[in-house]
């Protein structure tokens, strides 16, 4: 571990809450430390109050604030006079202790503080800084951890037995901390859980870490070189599979969850290795590297792909269910018995979640598990974690239902996939940015490369990356590419739901007795014929989707009132609608709906400028403001009305409506 203190937070007066966040980022940073909201941290620093009284507090990394990007207000001041008070108790429910924490804190509005406060307020040290760092849970997670950690460290640190977080483990380590500690001890292991160092500064705790981490490596280094089963051996290249596999079996999750999953495919050479392992389902089954990590991932992985291998783990989840239950001394709601991370030699590792971010995380944790279990297998004697009643304990844990119960529900289209094309501006982008904003995962395809930002550049967008964003560059009437983008999308998101076609061009406004060969074939190329293969290529994974296939066509008003001169966009967009009306007749047994929006007269998008807006106008006698209203309404149709309409015929309060042609036009005499 790299010591990257470097000169420490900005100014020399920064005071000990402030060196305690640049402690804290530092080690956020480091997903082999701490990943997900995994760890905490704390500093003792007194607080002025209102009145101007001095008040003995200590600072403690708040609910919902990452370690990475943590800021002063994300540590909780608490009295800790009464924390120290609390520590006095013989008993204390994790509610009573939460409600307590919260009432013990100097400022209201500060964030809830982290479970282990009352652990960090016994601790007599200024400064805390707590890791679930990967060569730690290495060493505990093998037969005879405790006496490995002991091996390790010596006496410089104090090893705890595994007890859940929390005012318990609060006080488990009061009782062995007079047995173990002294005036040398540096750190404390918790087995199965983590590391805890501590000092007089945040730099002294940071600085402990760095030492205890480093030699647990050397030692892991020296008893288990990471590459010496493995040098010799390439992992292997695991092969493509068919769309309508991967979506298929989303689906079949997805009924058992009670609601859309976002899965996504890995076949990274560290995944490569492991699903080849010929002691898979044993070693994966046996659990994971610390409890936190069952929120996740659920106990352990589903080991195949077929129905018998999702039917098996769906019974053994909801007898694991049952075997324990008796341990929870409330009512509880079980958690959907869904698998959330699949290992399958050919398909390689599937993570499941209900969100992208959820499936990420999945995935960033058994990422970091797999080298775990396999160096702790081959080399140390073997992996054994603790077993599924501690496990269970974390996964149905008070404080988890709660959260669980305060999510609320999901949004409208949470869990679901979009493919819009044209998604790089004008209503395309709309039409993607109202799915988004719904909830949906999207997978945008645009021949521009703007299309691989969420945002168009005139929306600043701070959560850029999007993880639920998937921009693609393709050109819709090249099948290779189409198809790449396609794959590309359905790995990542694991099937389609929602079908929006939006790309279309209008091509040169030419009399039909000037009109181009070449021309008209360009038009319909685009309009039409891509959007014929598209249909051929998304049919089979809009007939599986687990909220019913959605498609959505943009269309025109020149469908019902074609315009002079615009003989190949007239055509292809009343040809396009005919392929929708016999898409909808094909799809309907599918449960797949399919309809249609006919825009007119939308002048925020890439056709239209301001100047061409004028010379139009001027060529009606009309100012641009009268040109840009011209409809029976006096309204100006934005992308964003268009989009609206389209996401509307996407969610449920449609569910009854296909072959629909809804007209987005501001009223228009034409076509009345």
């Amino acid at each position: 571990m790299e010591d990257r203190w470097g000169d420490g937070p900005a100014g020399a007066s920064s005071g000990p809450v402030a060196e305690c966040v640049h402690c804290t980022r530092l080690i956020g940073s480091d997903p082999s430390l701490v990943l997900h909201g995994g760890g905490n941290s704390s500093v003792k620093a007194p607080v002025v109050d209102i009145t101007g009284r001095s008040v003995d507090a200590i600072h403690v990394k708040g609910s919902g604030w990452d370690m990475a990007t943590i800021e002063a207000p994300g540590l909780a001041p608490l009295h800790l006079p009464r924390l120290h008070e609390l520590l006095e108790l013989d008993e204390l429910s994790d509610p009573d202790m939460m409600r307590e924490l919260a009432a013990a804190k100097v400022d209201p509005g500060a964030p809830n503080p982290s479970v282990e406060s009352l652990l960090h307020a016994f601790l007599p040290h200024r400064a805390v800084q707590h890791s679930h760092a990967d060569v730690i849970v290495q060493l505990t997670n093998l037969a005879d951890g405790d006496a490995v950690v002991r091996e390790v460290f010596g006496g410089d640190v104090v090893v705890v037995p595994y007890v859940m977080p929390g005012f318990d483990l609060a006080r488990m380590v009061r009782d062995v901390w007079p047995e173990q500690a002294h005036d040398g001890t540096t750190g404390m292991v918790l087995l199965n859980h983590g590391l805890f160092t501590f000092g007089d500064d945040s730099l002294t705790a940071y600085r402990r870490h760095v030492d205890l981490i480093n030699r647990a490596e050397a030692w892991l280094d020296r008893e288990a070189p990471p590459a010496a089963a493995d040098a010799a051996v390439l992992p292997p290249i695991l092969p493509e599979v068919l769309l309508e596999d991967l979506a298929g079996l989303r689906a079949a999750m997805s009924r058992h969850a009670g609601g859309p999953l976002i899965v996504q495919r890995h076949v990274d050479p560290t995944v490569a290795s492991f699903v080849g392992r010929h002691d898979l389902e044993s070693l994966s089954g046996r659990g994971p590297l610390t409890p936190d990590h069952v929120i996740r991932t659920k106990r352990v992985p589903m080991v195949g792909r077929d129905t018998a291998a999702l039917d098996g783990f769906v019974a053994d989840y909801q007898g694991y269910v049952d075997q324990h239950r008796d341990r929870v001394r409330t009512e509880f709601v079980p958690v959907d018995p869904a698998p959330r991370i699949v290992l399958d030699p050919e398909l390689g590792m599937l993570t499941a979640g209900r969100s992208v971010a959820a499936a990420s995380i999945a995935a960033d944790i058994y990422h970091h598990t797999m080298p775990v279990l396999a160096r702790a297998e081959d080399h140390l004697g073997g992996y054994v974690p603790l077993g599924a009643e501690h496990l269970f304990d974390v996964e149905y844990w008070d404080l988890e239902q709660a959260k669980l119960a305060a999510s609320g529900p999901p949004p409208e289209l949470g869990g679901a996939v979009a493919l819009v094309t044209g998604a790089a501006s004008g209503i395309g982008r709309a039409c993607a940015d109202e799915l988004l904003r719904r909830g949906a995962a999207v997978i945008a395809v645009d021949q521009s490369d703007a299309v691989l930002r969420d945002t168009d550049g005139q929306r600043p967008n701070p959560q850029w990356p999007n993880p639920q964003w998937h921009g693609v560059v393709a050109d819709v009437t090249d099948p290779t590419a189409m198809e790449a983008a396609l794959r590309s999308g359905v790995e990542a998101f694991g099937g389609i739901d929602v079908v929006v076609v939006a790309a279309g061009i209008f091509g040169p406004s030419t009399p039909l007795t000037e009109l181009d060969g070449d021309d008209w074939r360009r038009v319909m190329a685009v309009n039409v014929d891509s959007v014929q293969w598209l249909f051929g290529r998304v049919g089979p994974l809009l007939a599986v989707s687990p909220i019913g296939g959605r498609v959505v066509v943009v269309g025109s008003k020149n469908v019902p009132a074609p315009g002079a001169g615009a003989a190949a966009y007239s055509a292809s967009k009343a040809a396009l609608q005919q392929l929708c009306r016999v898409a909808a007749l094909e799809w309907a047994p599918e449960g797949v709906r399919v309809n249609s929006v006919h825009p007119d007269a939308v002048f925020d998008t890439g056709l239209w400028s301001d100047e061409l807006v004028a010379q139009r106008a001027a060529r009606y006698g009309m100012t641009p403001e009268e040109y840009r209203t011209r409809n029976l309404l006096s309204t100006e149709v934005t992308s964003a009305q268009v989009a609206r309409s389209v996401g509307a015929l996407c969610s449920d309060d449609f569910g009854a409506t296909t072959g629909a042609q809804v007209p987005v036009d501001g009223g228009s005499d034409r076509v009345l």
